[in-house]
Formats: structure tokens, C-alpha cells, sequence
């Protein structure tokens, strides 16, 4: 070694070593209290967002909307059976023997009888109305659904017909003397068809259906009535000027009761059968509207109790899914060929056999 070399200062040399690279989630501290450089990682809260972006996706949420869907039926369904079960009103045990057997009511075509009957409460103070007993029917409405079938036949009430026992009278009068299996049998001997099964409206609990649907939308002319004797005797009165209005249970309930309008003195009873079916179709499309769905759990809890009916839960399900899916078809009414003069004095109107024959067979090729 030279001595210039050994004057020099001696250093040691090192090599530095690759460190290992640092997880994600140690980078978000400093080591050996080395700041991070400002802007190399997102803040805490933007890492959040970010992972909440990739747990919400559309298809998450779709089938999230779908589930919520489905649950909201199934627990229409459940209120639904539940109230069929414990609130819906039986019909007379005679009833099963004057109907005749039929498939489930959404796959196999069945006939319908649906009656309205004009008993008043017990305090009503409407001039001449019925307070005991069946009453007569104010409504008689055949439906056929089922098995994409669609069909309906309205009665007027006082279409003369033979009941046994009685001779000729209105049709309306067979409730009176026998109930809801007395109608179904003379209906089905004069129609030559037969009935599977029975729906009456409950009209004491009719308001409350309505008011479940939010009301329904009802078109017509003018419409002026007393109901049992009108506001004046404690009863209720209804108008409606023409055009369209939202009407809420009691109207309703009125509406399908009305069997005089002091705005049309002389309208007919085909005008008042015409003005139910108005109705009915009013209150499918109310049933088939979206405010409806929102209103699903109330609706179904509230149908039962408004009919009275032979059909379980399960088959009123059966029944109401048919008509929905078949759609609305076209109004019919029995028309009349002529009048006749019954020993009471009372008008009635006849319909002749050919006219019958017309009108069963386009109800049943429905």
C-alpha cells in the first residue's frame, strides 16, 4: 500500500436489499413516520363509495325489485285465504245441493250466479222496503269464466217465469220465497244450463271493499235517488250529474242499490241492469289498475267479507285470476220480446224462446 493510500479514509460499502412490496391496505399509515406522498391513495371515504358501486349493480337491484314484488303478493295472497276463512259469510246449507259440480275456477269454465239482494237494514225508513227474509234480487247476473272463457248475462228482475208453487211471477221473487237456492234452481230450469256456483254481494260490507280500492272512476247520465227514504228519513241520497266522478263505498253501495232515478223517471229495468254491469266493469278496472297494487293487502282483506259465496278461498282465487285474464267482454242483457200483466196488477216483461235460445248459447260459447 502506498502512502498516499494509507493517508485516505477508509469507507465500507454497502448493497441495498429490494423491500418487499406492502399490502394495500398498510399503505394507508405512514412507516417510521415517513409521511405518504399527498394524492398516492384515495381517501377512506372514496374507497366506500367505490365498493358500494360494485355491490350495486342493475341486476342486483332488479332482482331486489322482484323480490319485493313477489313478497308483496304472497302476502295479499295469505290476508286474502286468511279473511276467507275467518271473515266470509256462507250461504245456506241448501245452496250445495242446487249447484252442480265444476273444475277449479281458473282452469275449467264455470257459471257464475251473482245475486244482489234488495233487503234494507232493519231500521230502514224507506217506503215499502224489505227488512226481513231474503228480499228479492235486485241483481241477477250470470258470469262464465274459466278456461279462457269470458262471457256475462244480465237478468232483468222482473222477467216473468214459472216458480214452482207460485205460478208466474217475477223472476226477482224467487229469492223472496226461497232464498239464493230457490233462484239458482228456477234460473237454471228456465235457462236450461247449469250453475256452479254462487256469489251475493254482502252489501253491508260492500262499502268497505270499495273505500279499499281507493273508490272507482263511474261514467253515466244523470243519476238522482233516495235510498232508503234519503237524507231526509235518515237513509241516503245520491247524486251524480252526468260525466264522470270518483265515488267512494257509500256511493257505490247506493248505485248498485238504486232501483228508482228521479233524473230518468221512466228508465227501464234493462237501463238499471245496464248501470250494474257499468259498475262491475268500473271496479275490474279499478282492480286491474297500479294504485291497486299499492293497495293489494287492504283489497284482499277487505274482497271476502264483501260477498257470500259456496267457493273457498282457494277457488275465489281461481275465480277472480280468470277474470282478470280474460279481459272484459262486451255487456248483454236479456232483452224482452213483450210485456204481460201478472193477477197482482204488476207489469212483468216476457222474453221469448227464441230469444232465450239466442242468448244461452252466446253466453256459453263464451
Amino acid at each position: 500500500m502506498s502512502p498516499e493510500s494509507e493517508d485516505m479514509p477508509q469507507y465500507t460499502r454497502y448493497r441495498a436489499r429490494r423491500l418487499p412490496l406492502r399490502r394495500s391496505e398498510d399503505l394507508g399509515a405512514p412507516r417510521d413516520g415517513a409521511p405518504l406522498l399527498a394524492g398516492r391513495l384515495p381517501a377512506a371515504g372514496t374507497r366506500e363509495r367505490g365498493r358500494w358501486r360494485r355491490r350495486v349493480t342493475g341486476k342486483r337491484l332488479l332482482l331486489g325489485l322482484l323480490a319485493l314484488v313477489i313478497g308483496w303478493i304472497a302476502l295479499s295472497l295469505v290476508l286474502f285465504l286468511l279473511s276467507s276463512h275467518f271473515e266470509r259469510v256462507a250461504p245456506p246449507a241448501n245452496v250445495a245441493t242446487a249447484l252442480d259440480p265444476a273444475g277449479f275456477a281458473l282452469t275449467s269454465a264455470n257459471n257464475i250466479l251473482v245475486l244482489g239482494s234488495d233487503r234494507r237494514q232493519k231500521n230502514s225508513k224507506e217506503p215499502h222496503a224489505e227488512t226481513s227474509g231474503p228480499g228479492r234480487s235486485d241483481t241477477i247476473m250470470l258470469i262464465r269464466t274459466g278456461g279462457g272463457h269470458a262471457a256475462r248475462l244480465s237478468i232483468p228482475r222482473d222477467t216473468v217465469v214459472e216458480i214452482p208453487g207460485h205460478g208466474l211471477q217475477k223472476i226477482n221473487a224467487a229469492h223472496a220465497y226461497g232464498g239464493p237456492a230457490e233462484s239458482i234452481e228456477v234460473i237454471k230450469r228456465w235457462l236450461g244450463i247449469p250453475i256452479n256456483h254462487l256469489v251475493e254481494v254482502n252489501f253491508e260490507n260492500f262499502p268497505q271493499l270499495i273505500d279499499a280500492m281507493g273508490g272507482v272512476s263511474y261514467t253515466s247520465g244523470c243519476v238522482y235517488a233516495r235510498l232508503d227514504g234519503g237524507f231526509i228519513r235518515g237513509g241516503y241520497t245520491l247524486r251524480l250529474s252526468p260525466g264522470t266522478h270518483h265515488i267512494d263505498g257509500k256511493e257505490a253501495l247506493a248505485l248498485a242499490r238504486t232501483r228508482e232515478n228521479l233524473c230518468a223517471p221512466n228508465e227501464t229495468d234493462l237501463e238499471r241492469e245496464e248501470h250494474q254491469q257499468a259498475l262491475f266493469n268500473s271496479m275490474k278496472s279499478a282492480l286491474l289498475s297500479p294504485a291497486a297494487f299499492l293497495r293489494l293487502p287492504l283489497i284482499a282483506w277487505n274482497a271476502p267479507p264483501a260477498i257470500i259465496s259456496d267457493m273457498s278461498g282457494p277457488n275465489l282465487l281461481g275465480m277472480f285470476g280468470a277474470l282478470a285474464i280474460a279481459g272484459t267482454p262486451p255487456t248483454r242483457v236479456l232483452r224482452p220480446s213483450g210485456t204481460v200483466t201478472l193477477p197482482d196488477g204488476e207489469e212483468g216483461l216476457t222474453v221469448s224462446e227464441a230469444a232465450r235460445r239466442a242468448a244461452v248459447a252466446q253466453f256459453m260459447s263464451g
